[in-house]
C-alpha cells in the first residue's frame, strides 16, 4: 500500500484504559515537575530531567495505544506469518517419524531381510514356503543395525539438538541485533535444510544415507530453533493486552495444522503410487522424499513476509532508545489494522537511530536482572515446565509405533503356525498406508482439539490454571497407563480413550502455555533471550526423552510411562513459579514501567 498520512497516535480510535490514562498522567507530571520554574539556579540541571520526563510520557503512550488497540487486520497478520512458520516446524519434526521406516525399508530391507514364511499361514493356506523379501516383509531396523535402537533414536532427536543450538543463539542475537534484523532467516535455513534432507543419498564410499540425513536435519532443527523466540516475541510485543494470549496460542495452534497435514501428505503420496510401490518396494524412496520436500511450501509462502515485518516498537524504545521512531510505527501499525489485508505493508521505512540513554542489555546487566530471586524464579520456572513437558510429548510423539500396535494400525496381527507367532507376510504399500493413517488418527483423535481449545480459552481461564490442570490430567493419565498397562494393552479402546484425553491435555495444557508465558514475562531487552533459554530447556527434555527413554520404551512401558507421570508431577509443581500473565502487560509483568535513563 502507499504511504500512510494519519498523524501518529492522535488520529487512532483506540480509548484507553484507567490504568494507561494513570500512567501517562504520572509520565506527565515527571515532564511538569521538572520544567524550569522561578529558581534560575536548576535551570541547566533540569533540561536533562524534562528530555526523560518528556521521553517516558511518548514511551507509555506509544505502548498504551499497541496495549489497548482493538484486534485487527495487522494482528492477523502477525498471527498469520508466525504460525505459518510453527506449521513447518512441526510439519519437518514429526514427519520424520513417518519417513524413516521407509528408508529402513529401502536402504537396509535388502541387507536385513531373509528366510522364508512357513507353510499353511492362516489366511493364506499356502502349499510352499514363501521367501521374505523388502515387498513382503518390514524390516526390523531396531534389532539389525548396530545399536538401532539409539540410531534410530538419535535420527529423531537430531533436529531437536540443532533446535537447542538455534533457540540460545537466535534468542540471544533477537534481543542485540533486533526482531526484524533476525526475523526471516531462521525461515531461510529450513528451506535450505529441508532440500538438502529430501536429497540427500548415501555416499559410494563414506557416510550413509543416515549419516547424511541426520547432519541436513541438525542444522534444519538450529533454522526450527530460532523460530521459537523470534515468532513468540514479536507477536507478544506487536499484541494487545487482552488477546495477547490468543495470538501466541493461535500462532502455536499452527504446529497441530502441521502435523495433521503430514499425515495428509504421506497418505496422499501413497495413495497415488500405491499401485507402483506393489510393483517395486523402492518407489518408497520417492514417497519419503516427497513428503520432507513439502515442508518447503509453507516456508516459501511466508519468507517474504518475515523479511519485511516492521521492528516492534518496544524494541525500537527499550533497546535503541528512538521514542520517535515507535510513535511513528505505532500509528502505521495502528492504521494498517484498519486495511483489510493480510499482505499490506509500509514502504520508505527510516532506520531508529538512539536519542535517549537506555538500560542496557549486555551480559552484565542480564546477571545483575536475573540475580534477583524474583526475577531468576520467573526463568526457572518457564524453563523447567517446558522441561518436564517435552521429556514425556516428544518422548511419546517421536515413538508412536507402540502405541499405533495398539490401536492395530502398524501392520497385520502374529498368527499362529504350527504354535509358533509369526507376523504374516504384508503388502508393503498398505502397510506403510496403514500407519499414515493411525498417525492421521492420533492427530485428530486429540492432539488437534486440545490446541484450538487453548487458543479459545487462554484469556478467560488464564495461562497458570490451564497449566496446572493440563499437568494434573496428564500426571493421572500416565499414571493409570503405568499401574494397569499388562491389561490395558490388550484393551484398545480403554487404552484409546485414556491415551486421547492425554494429548487433548498436553496442547489444552503445558504444551502451549510453556510456549505463551515465556513471551510476556520477561522485559523487552532480554525476552528473545529467556524465551530462547526457556525453549532450549524444552529441547533438553525432549532430547532426554526420545534418546534417553524412547529406545526402552517397547521392552519396559510400564516404567517409562511410571518415569514420565513423575516429571509431569514435577512440571505441575513448577507451575508455582512463573506470574500469572493474563490481563496485565508486558511492562507490568516485566517490572520494568520506565527503561529510559537519560
Amino acid at each position: 500500500m502507499g504511504q500512510i498520512k494519519k498523524d501518529p497516535l492522535q488520529s487512532c480510535a483506540c480509548p484507553l484504559s484507567l490504568e494507561m490514562k494513570k500512567k501517562l498522567f504520572e509520565s506527565k507530571k515527571a515532564f511538569n515537575r521538572s520544567a524550569p520554574g522561578a529558581n534560575k539556579q536548576k535551570t541547566a540541571n533540569m533540561s536533562a530531567a524534562v528530555d526523560k520526563g518528556t521521553e517516558s510520557a511518548k514511551r507509555a503512550q506509544a505502548f498504551a495505544h499497541l496495549d489497548e488497540a482493538k484486534l485487527g487486520w495487522f494482528h492477523l497478520r502477525a498471527v498469520i506469518v508466525s504460525g505459518v512458520g510453527f506449521f513447518a516446524d512441526a510439519y519437518d519434526i514429526f514427519v520424520i517419524g513417518q519417513a524413516l521406516p521407509m528408508i529402513y525399508q529401502v536402504y537396509y530391507g535388502p541387507k536385513y531381510i531373509s528366510g522364508s514364511y512357513p507353510v499353511g499361514i492362516p489366511g493364506l493356506n499356502n502349499t510352499e514356503k514363501i521367501a521374505k523379501t523388502p515387498q513382503n516383509t518390514k524390516v526390523n531396523f531396531n534389532d539389525n543395525y548396530p545399536n538401532g535402537p539409539h540410531m534410530d533414536a538419535w535420527l529423531k532427536a537430531s533436529t531437536n539438538w540443532g533446535n537447542m543450538v538455534g533457540q540460545v543463539f537466535f534468542g540471544i542475537l533477537g534481543d542485540k541485533l533486533g526482531r526484524k534484523k533476525m526475523y526471516g532467516i531462521e525461515l531461510i535455513i529450513m528451506i535450505v535444510c529441508t532440500i538438502g534432507s529430501a536429497l540427500c543419498s548415501s555416499m559410494v564410499n563414506g557416510w550413509s544415507v543416515l549419516v547424511l540425513l541426520s547432519i541436513w536435519r541438525f542444522f534444519l532443527g538450529v533454522g526450527i530453533g530460532g523460530d521459537y523466540p523470534m515468532s513468540a516475541v514479536i507477536t507478544s510485543e506487536f499484541a494487545n493486552v487482552r488477546y495477547r494470549g490468543m495470538m501466541l496460542s493461535a500462532v502455536f495452534a499452527m504446529q497441530g495444522i502441521g502435523i495433521m497435514v503430514g499425515g495428509i501428505v504421506f497418505i496422499s503420496t501413497l495413495s497415488a503410487m500405491r499401485s507402483q510401490i506393489q510393483a517395486d518396494y523402492t518407489v518408497l524412496d520417492q514417497v519419503w522424499r516427497i513428503a520432507l520436500g513439502f515442508g518447503i511450501v509453507p516456508a516459501l509462502a511466508a519468507v517474504y513476509f518475515r523479511l519485511t515485518i516492521p521492528e516492534t516498537p518496544r524494541f525500537t524504545v527499550d533497546v535503541i532508545g528512538d521514542t520517535n521512531k515507535a510513535d511513528s510505527d505505532v500509528a502505521k501499525v495502528l492504521a494498517l489494522n484498519s486495511v483489510a489485508s493480510v499482505a499490506s505493508n509500509w514502504e520508505g521505512d527510516e532506520v531508529a537511530t538512539a536519542k535517549v540513554a537506555v538500560k542496557s542489555n549486555s551480559f552484565a546487566d542480564f546477571r545483575a536482572y536475573f540475580g534477583q530471586w524474583r526475577n531468576m524464579k520467573v526463568l526457572i520456572g518457564t524453563a523447567y515446565t517446558w522441561f518436564a513437558l517435552d521429556v514425556a510429548w516428544y518422548g511419546l510423539s517421536l515413538n508412536q509405533s507402540t502405541v499405533l500396535n495398539l490401536i492395530n494400525f502398524n501392520g497385520p496381527s502374529k498368527v499362529s503356525v504350527n504354535g509358533t507367532k509369526i507376523t504374516p507376510p504384508v503388502d508393503i504399500a498398505d502397510l506403510f498406508y496403514q500407519i499414515a493413517v493411525g498417525n492421521l488418527i492420533i492427530a485428530f483423535a486429540g492432539t488437534v482439539p486440545g490446541y484450538w481449545f487453548c487458543v479459545a480459552f487462554v484469556e478467560k481461564l488464564g495461562r497458570k490454571p490451564i497449566q496446572y490442570f493440563g499437568f494434573f490430567v496428564i500426571t493421572i493419565c500416565l499414571a493409570v497407563l503405568a499401574a494397569l498397562w499388562d491389561d490395558i494393552k490388550l484393551q484398545q479402546t480403554q487404552f484409546l480413550v485414556v491415551f486421547t484425553i492425554a494429548q487433548f491435555f498436553f496442547q489444552f495444557g503445558p504444551n502451549t502455555t510453556t510456549f505463551v508465558v515465556p513471551g510476556e514475562v520477561f522485559p523487552t531487552r532480554f525476552r528473545s533471550t529467556g524465551h530462547g533459554i526457556s525453549a532450549a530447556c524444552g529441547k533438553v527434555g525432549a532430547i532426554l526423552g526420545i534418546q534417553a527413554v524412547g529406545p526402552y520404551f517397547t521392552d519396559n512401558a510400564r516404567i517409562v510411562l511410571a518415569v514420565f507421570a513423575i516429571i509431569m508431577a514435577t512440571g505441575g509443581a513448577a507451575t508455582w513459579l512463573i506470574p500469572e500473565t493474563a490481563g496485565k502487560t508486558l511492562e507490568e509483568l516485566s517490572g520494568e514501567d520506565d527503561v529510559i535513563l537519560a
